[in-house]
């Protein structure tokens, strides 16, 4: 998702956009893979000082709701980045750097004869491992 389109969603689904929203929303839109809450917090506090984790959490996890940012879980943490535009697809996630490769091929052709009986609601499909980059 664009940084444009995220912050007109912002504003169309009646939250108030601010500068720290934008900053947030921008710090997404210009990496390419999933980022923490401390990374956040690192990139923010020299124009921010003081700001907390509370505020950090609450507009990731409203920018989520929203669907504006993704988010997994990686060692028991939780990591975030901006919503991908295209269509279905998965992810290669680097498990130093935090970026991601879009997997276009689904595992769900071959699941599903296995869960015949069942009613799937959505999927997601994660490989983790190390980018060329960091291996």
């Amino acid at each position: 998702m664009n940084l444009h389109r995220a912050l007109e969603e912002l504003k169309e689904k009646g939250h108030k956009y601010t500068d720290k929203r934008e900053d947030l929303l921008r710090f997404f839109y210009e990496q390419n893979g999933y980022r923490t809450a401390r990374d956040v917090k690192i990139m923010m506090e020299d124009k921010y000082p003081g700001i907390s984790f509370d505020t950090i959490y609450r507009n990731l996890h409203l920018f989520v709701d929203l669907g504006l940012l993704e988010v997994t879980e990686l060692e028991g943490e939780k990591h975030f980045r901006m919503k991908c535009e295209s269509k279905h697809h998965h992810h290669f996630i680097c498990l130093d750097c935090g970026k991601t490769k879009e997997i276009h091929t689904c595992p769900m052709q071959q699941v599903s004869g296995e869960l015949q009986d069942y009613s799937v609601e959505n999927h997601k499909f994660e490989i983790y491992g190390k980018c060329p980059a960091c291996k």
